[in-house]
């Protein structure tokens, strides 16, 4: 009901008047705004309907994120396989080429194989290493004999006596010379080596010789007993520890180990006295343990000739291509010898960790 008292106001009965510009146009009216409720509504359901959408979003990412990183560690483990095959056929191939890129030598031509430092085992100068270039040489129908350029201190008495016998059948075998040329030195194990080739040839500063036996160490008895130290060393056997550096040695034991020394001696006299024979001028000093100049061992009959190895393939063996049959570890065994070394220092630690020890 209208209050009839009441003035009328624009827009009191629902609508709203049109509206005037400063001079007097209408103007449109302005759209009808929604209501408080209605936005509010309208707002929570867009909120409602975008935040699903996130959460699926960063789910997904993380997801591929995951894939990718595994692709991509799969791949690394992939190469690195690889790389490892790549180093192993390298290796076997080195192994294979060296074996037989000698044998493929038809030629003629002068075989050389080195023996240089110390002889002994596990040396490039071992008898494993020396006998196997030295086959590979004699078996080479190419090669017209076979030279050892020596250039080595001596050494140990077991691994030259092995060369010195492989030497001799090897030659009967094949019917090959065999030539010894010295560069520095060839004293003590490495000439018990050169004795058993046919010519040895030295250059004039050569030193040759030191026919002898020797075993060395160091005694502490007198040093203990003035700093009061006490060695505890406990033995099965009276003779067990007779050459331990902190006991005293008895002259029982001086002499057995004299004896064993002259026992290798003699083997090392007979060994040179085979091999050159009626060419060697023997005096007291010979097998002394002296050496000398290259010069005073021609004249001495420890050597035939003066010369070098260009010389002796030249002027020798009448074949000057020179090729080498040394025989060197490669990286593939030095790395199994390293590997070795490791598990055997372990064992010996593991030995020696404990108080009773078998030596």
């Amino acid at each position: 009901m209208t209050d009839p008292n009441r003035p009328e106001t624009p827009g009191s009965d629902g609508n709203e008047p049109a509206a005037t510009d400063l001079w007097g146009s209408a103007a449109p009216a302005p759209a009808a705004r929604p209501t408080t409720a209605h936005a509010s509504t309208s707002t929570g359901a867009s909120a409602g309907s975008g935040k699903p959408n996130w959460e699926k979003d960063v789910l997904e990412k993380l997801v591929f994120a995951t894939l990718k990183e595994q692709r991509s560690a799969r791949r690394w483990r992939t190469f690195m396989r690889l790389a490892w095959l790549v180093v192993i056929i390298a290796i076997a191939w080195m192994l294979f080429s060296r074996e037989t890129a000698t044998a493929a030598k038809s030629s003629a031509h002068t075989a050389v194989v080195d023996i240089k430092g110390e002889i002994a085992a596990g040396n490039e100068a071992s008898a494993e290493f020396v006998v196997a270039a030295m086959r590979s040489a004699f078996e080479d129908t190419g090669a017209q004999a076979v030279v050892l350029l020596i250039n080595s201190p001596g050494g140990s008495p077991v691994q030259a006596g092995i060369i010195n016998d492989e030497i001799r059948r090897l030659k009967a075998k094949h019917n090959k010379p065999v030539y010894a040329v010295v560069e520095e030195t060839c004293a003590s194990a490495a000439y018990y080596i050169a004795s058993a080739t046919d010519q040895i040839f030295v250059d004039k500063a050569s030193i040759v010789g030191s026919i002898g036996v020797l075993m060395d160490g160091f005694g502490f008895t007198g040093t203990m007993e003035k700093l009061g130290v006490e060695r505890r060393l406990l033995t099965a056997g009276e003779n067990k520890g007779f050459l331990d550096p902190f006991s005293p040695m008895s002259e029982k034991q001086r002499e057995f180990a004299t004896q064993m020394l002259a026992q290798i001696h003699q083997q090392f006299i007979d060994v040179v006295k085979t091999g050159r024979g009626e060419r060697l001028k023997e005096t007291p000093e010979t097998f002394s343990g002296l050496f000398w100049t290259g010069q005073q061992a021609v004249e001495m009959g420890l050597a035939d000739h003066l010369g070098n190895l260009d010389y002796v393939a030249r002027e020798v063996v009448k074949a000057e291509e020179v090729v080498d049959y040394t025989r060197r570890a490669n990286v593939a065994e030095r790395l199994v010898k390293k590997f070795g070394s490791a598990m055997g220092m372990g064992a010996v630690q593991a030995v020696q960790s404990s108080s009773l020890q078998l030596r």
